[in-house]
């Protein structure tokens, strides 16, 4: 029998320590929480986790800082999780080479539906030394004529990069992670931004706008992006 996957939570505010714990765990994972990223580099010579759940603003150092320790112990994914809301702190954490970043005040069932998402995607990460890292391919997961290189947090089309701004990759990524299957616009803000808001179904219709251009740039005679009235969108990887 497969035995739960472990998460680590570095994040010292009680609160929202022991409610994303609960959460998690009412998912069947195992949370192991640490006050201090410190806590968290001693906690990986003894285990190896699935998935860390990093805050940035720890009492010992800034996240930032721990993430590149944590590098030099694991290679399991690392989601930061912070109140500042500035686009300059994200595009740092995710050119650090994290896996993605969460605003807070974040909803629980966003975090799980994120946690879950990572780890279908990156599969079973190793807690392996740097060198070890170093050597291995990236993980590039083809599915029709999309190509999708997690690592890079790169989308290509029928051979041709796409530039995206981060919501339109998130937007692919989710659809991308089950073709034909029919999200809501609601299923759509939570898994594709940090703090949806169910009165903005509209922002949901003009990204999957923008992205449909994007993709008829490449090619103009097909349009993968499938609209289901009064329920919302999939993707047709045969497209």
């Amino acid at each position: 029998m497969q035995q739960p996957a472990i998460i680590f939570l570095v994040d010292d505010e009680p609160a929202i320590a022991e409610a994303v714990s609960f959460a998690l765990q009412a998912e069947g994972f195992h949370c192991r929480i640490h006050a201090t990223g410190a806590a968290c580099i001693e906690a990986l010579a003894r285990e190896a986790p699935a998935l860390i759940l990093l805050d940035v603003g720890l009492p010992d150092a800034s996240g930032f800082d721990f993430f590149r320790r944590i590098r030099e112990q694991s290679a399991a994914p690392v989601v930061f999780l912070t109140a500042r809301k500035e686009e300059i702190d994200r595009v740092v954490g995710l050119e650090m080479g994290a896996d993605d970043y969460i605003v807070k005040p974040f909803s629980l069932r966003e975090l799980t539906a994120r946690v879950r998402m990572i780890l279908r995607r990156g599969g079973n990460h190793t807690h392996a030394p740097a060198a070890a890292r170093a050597m291995a391919e990236p993980a590039v997961e083809a599915q029709g004529a999309f190509r999708h290189d997690a690592s890079r947090r790169q989308m290509s089309y029928c051979g041709r990069p796409l530039e995206l701004t981060l919501h339109e990759y998130r937007l692919l990524e989710v659809l991308l992670a089950h073709p034909g299957r029919v999200y809501t616009r609601g299923q759509l803000l939570e898994l594709a931004w940090e703090a949806p808001d169910h009165r903005l179904d509209r922002t949901v219709d003009s990204h999957i706008k923008s992205l449909r251009a994007k993709l008829r740039e490449v090619n103009d005679q097909a349009d993968p992006i499938r609209t289901h009235r009064g329920m919302g969108y999939s993707l047709d990887t045969s497209a």
